[in-house]
């Protein structure tokens, strides 16, 4: 049995969501091919993701003079632990975003930070940094509303070439992309657009 983590980032209900729409269908379908396997999901707008902050960088600093951090320090480290923990245990990662200002959501980029970590999913070396997480298949499920993927919209492109950039330095290469766009350039067509990509979800959530 093979455990999915399911990171979901997106504040809208799900209905409003194309994104969100997009990645239950690849998951209804990958329950029906993997019906042993697990899903376990992590919602980024209705969990406890701690940001880089004043508390995290203090509690990091005091680790290195073996300093006694504050309950405040301790339960954002904690938390810290427990999502990179659970990232290296799922055998397999889907995130689904929508594309906002040319990338993904805020919390997307906090849990990012989260998961990155050195000693732990990634370690530097005298020539260069090194992954340390085990490669596994990771998948981002994305709707945006313009055309970014070529032509001159793909130098604003900074979703997925990030995540796969930073997945890559961690260690997976194992890096996959089911994408919807243009779905604000004729929202007459949003649905057509939507259900053709619901169609590649499926097929792909059989060989995922």
């Amino acid at each position: 049995m093979a455990q999915l983590l399911y990171v979901k980032v997106n504040p809208k209900v799900d209905e409003a969501s194309y994104s969100t729409r997009l990645a239950q269908t690849f998951l209804d379908a990958y329950q029906s091919n993997h019906p042993e396997d697990e899903i376990i999901t992590l919602d980024l707008y209705r969990s406890d993701i701690p940001f880089l902050d004043v508390d995290v960088f203090s509690a990091w600093g005091k680790f290195e003079v073996q300093s006694e951090l504050t309950p405040q320090e301790q339960d954002k480290v904690k938390r810290m632990n427990e999502l990179t923990d659970q990232f290296l245990a799922a055998d397999k990662v889907v995130f689904s975003t929508p594309f906002w200002n040319l990338s993904f959501p805020p919390m997307m980029k906090a849990y990012i930070d989260t998961i990155c970590v050195a000693g732990k999913t990634f370690k530097y070396t005298e020539t260069g940094p090194i992954g340390l997480v085990p490669d596994k298949p990771v998948l981002l499920v994305e709707a945006r509303g313009g055309h970014y993927s070529d032509g001159p919209g793909a130098e604003m492109e900074f979703s997925q070439k990030y995540l796969k950039t930073i997945m890559n330095f961690m260690g997976v290469q194992n890096f996959q992309h089911l994408l919807i766009e243009e779905l604000s350039v004729d929202p007459n067509k949003a649905e057509d657009i939507y259900f053709n990509g619901a169609e590649e979800a499926k097929n792909l959530a059989q060989r995922f």
